[in-house]
């Protein structure tokens, strides 16, 4: 059995009083689906920081490959400052 945790969150005042009107399968319901969204939220957000990454990893293994070093690109970028 996974640990569930308790969070508190705001949502608007008719969704307060309708979930604290709710029965208990009910809450269990609403709290699993609130659970599945957050969970999609939270890994779609890690997919995208990872795939950022990934291609930021290549673009510097291709600079380097094609002979950019540490003190050209400063070089490169001192010259964008001024």
């Amino acid at each position: 059995m996974t640990y569930r945790e308790e969070i508190t969150i705001k949502v608007p005042a008719d969704l307060a009083e309708s979930y604290r009107n709710a029965n208990e399968q009910e809450k269990q319901q609403i709290e699993t689906r609130i659970a599945f969204l957050l969970k999609i939220q939270i890994l779609s957000q890690q997919t995208a920081i990872d795939q950022l990454r990934k291609t930021m990893s290549e673009i510097g293994q291709k600079a380097v490959a094609k002979g950019l070093t540490p003190e050209i690109l400063e070089d490169i970028l001192k010259d964008d400052e001024g």
